[in-house]
Formats: structure tokens, C-alpha cells, sequence
């Protein structure tokens, strides 16, 4: 009806045609009405010498069909994965490159079931800013250290293996006041671990079911409708926190006192550390996250324990917070 109303067919009859558009005054608004659109609403393509079109200059769909980089990294690996023996590859890596360790992850699966590789047989190093989905469906065996950042849904339904984010060591900013990785991280994650040298965004382990992870900081809704797992958070978090969490545990590091407005009393409820159980697994989990990223944040903590402990709240459902225990793996004495 509007085409018709236009003298026009079809869509494409429509597109670079400035003719159809005016700048409207906006009532009451003096400075928008100073803004001149002319050079934006002129007719480029009439009389032009070249002849320019006035629709897709060129195909355009970058990426779509290059083979990702799970395919290289697959072939690089086949032997690692057939027998089962150690192996180190190192990558550069782009936002272009999604789902990185997915496809991998599912030839694993497939040669050695659910279970995956003994920890650490592929030990991938990545250097960039990788895509979306970084890590996403994770299982055992597979250890991506990415130097740079990531975007959204790191491990996503990672059910093993290790996801380490680091700061880049040139940088010239505190990775603990800045993100290093998206929102809705280990989304759904029943297993594995991961180490963020930096902050996360918003949703932080939604819905986790049994994944263990050390970030720096996260946004709104972190342990949303966690079922199980275990979260070290050594900074800030907003608000919302543990909203419909029915299970596992969070230690968070309170460091300028707001977190007793910001979490969720619904299902959770807070408590300091209760007992030494508690405080060795947390400490023993920071001393992992030492070893790993060389976290200025973890150094700082670990070499004032006494100041810090005191710092960290235990975030546990209601029902049956008693019983409720932090386990983490034993971790190298003498970690970095």
C-alpha cells in the first residue's frame, strides 16, 4: 500500500532514492532543527560517471563459509585425541572465530564418550579476541588459555575441561577494573573450570549445574538459577545476585561493602566463612587462579589472607545451608 502510494513496485524501487525523504523540524527542539541532513539526503548516484548502484555494490557476507578454526585445530590434534597423548598447539585467534573448542570437543566425545581425555591432553594456547561461544559445550581433557579477551557465552554447557582468560602481560590496565569476557558465562555448565584474569558481564553462571569458576568481577543476576558448582568472585558484583539460586555455593570478596544490598534474599542467604573447610577450599581455588593467570588480584589476596578473609561473604540456599560444603581440587603449594 505505502509502495503503491510511492509509484513503486517493489522494494528494491525504493532503496537510494533520497527523493522519498525530507528533515522534519522537531517541535520545541531549536538545536535538532540547526543540524543540516543535505549532504546525507543527497542523490549521489544521479549523474554519476561511474554509473554507481543503488543496491548491494557487492555480495557481501564475510566469514559465513571460511572453515572455522576448530577444523585446523582438529587436524593438528587427531593424534593427541586417537591415543590419548599430550599435545600443545598455540593460535591466533579473531571475533570471526566462534564456538572455539566446540567441534573439537564433540570429535573427543565421540572417540572417548562423555568423559573426554585425561586433564590437560590438549593444551591450547590463543592469543586475540575470540568470538561468541568460546569454550561452549567444553569437555574434559581440553584446556583453552586465551591472552586477550572474549565475547559472550564463554563455556557455555561445558561439562570439563579449563577455560583460562588472561590479561595480555604489556597491558597497560588493571585487569581486576575491566572485562575480559561477555555476559551469560558458563550458561548451563555442568562441569569444568574456568579462570577469568578480569571481570564478566551480566548473568555470571546462570543456571550453573556443577561448574567451578574465579572471576574479578561480574555484572547483574551472577549464580542466577544455579543448581550446583562452585563460584569465587574476588570483586564487585551488581545487583540481583543469586535470584532463584537453589544449590551450590559462591564465596564473594566484599571488598567496598554493598554486597548485602545486592544479593537476592529470596532462596540464598549470607553468612562469613563458617568454618576451615570453607576457607581452604576458596584459598586453594585463588591459589589455582595464581597459577594460571598470574592475577595481580590473587597475589594480593593470597599475600594478606588474614585481612581479606574477612572480606568474603559464603552465598548458600536457604535449605539446608548447613550442609552445604565448598570442595576444590588440591592445588600446587609452591603455584606462582
Amino acid at each position: 500500500e505505502h509502495l503503491a502510494f510511492l509509484g513503486l513496485r517493489k522494494l528494491d524501487d525504493l532503496i537510494g532514492r533520497p527523493e522519498f525523504l525530507r528533515q522534519r523540524e522537531v517541535p520545541g527542539h531549536p538545536k535538532a532543527n540547526l543540524i543540516d541532513l543535505g549532504r546525507l539526503l543527497r542523490d549521489v548516484a544521479k549523474g554519476s560517471k561511474r554509473g554507481l548502484s543503488r543496491i548491494r555494490l557487492q555480495d557481501r557476507n564475510d566469514g559465513l563459509h571460511a572453515a572455522p578454526l576448530d577444523d585446523k585445530i582438529i587436524q593438528d590434534a587427531r593424534n593427541s585425541v586417537r591415543d590419548k597423548e599430550p599435545i600443545k598447539l598455540s593460535y591466533k585467534v579473531k571475533n570471526t572465530h566462534r564456538n572455539v573448542g566446540t567441534k573439537l570437543s564433540g570429535v573427543v566425545a565421540d572417540h572417548h564418550g562423555n568423559n573426554g581425555l585425561p586433564d590437560g591432553t590438549i593444551d591450547i594456547a590463543l592469543e586475540g579476541s575470540a568470538g561468541q561461544s568460546f569454550g561452549t559445550f567444553l569437555c574434559g581433557g581440553i584446556r583453552l588459555t586465551l591472552t586477550g579477551e572474549a565475547n559472550d557465552y564463554v563455556g557455555k554447557g561445558m561439562c570439563g575441561g579449563e577455560i583460562i582468560l588472561k590479561a595480555p602481560a604489556n597491558r597497560k590496565f588493571a585487569p581486576q577494573d575491566n572485562s575480559i569476557a561477555g555476559n551469560t558465562v558458563m550458561y548451563g555448565s555442568t562441569g569444568g573450570k574456568l579462570f577469568a584474569n578480569g571481570r564478566a558481564g551480566e548473568r555470571f553462571c546462570v543456571r550453573n549445574s556443577g561448574g567451578t569458576a574465579v572471576v574479578e568481577g561480574i555484572g547483574d543476576h551472577g549464580c542466577e538459577y544455579m543448581t550446583n558448582g562452585l563460584v569465587v568472585i574476588l570483586g564487585g558484583t551488581g545487583k540481583n545476585f543469586g535470584a532463584g539460586m537453589s544449590g551450590g555455593l559462591a564465596f564473594v570478596l566484599d571488598l567496598d561493602e554493598r554486597f548485602e544490598k545486592l544479593y537476592n534474599p529470596e532462596m540464598v542467604q549470607i553468612t562469613r566463612f563458617e568454618d576451615a573447610e570453607d576457607e581452604n577450599a576458596v584459598k586453594q581455588l585463588i591459589y589455582q587462579h595464581l597459577e594460571y593467570t598470574e592475577s595481580e588480584r590473587a597475589r594480593e589476596i593470597l599475600g594478606d589472607w588474614e585481612r581479606f578473609r574477612g572480606r568474603f561473604w559464603k552465598v548458600a540456599p536457604k535449605a539446608g545451608l548447613s550442609e552445604v560444603k565448598a570442595a576444590a581440587d588440591p592445588v600446587k603449594a609452591d603455584a606462582k
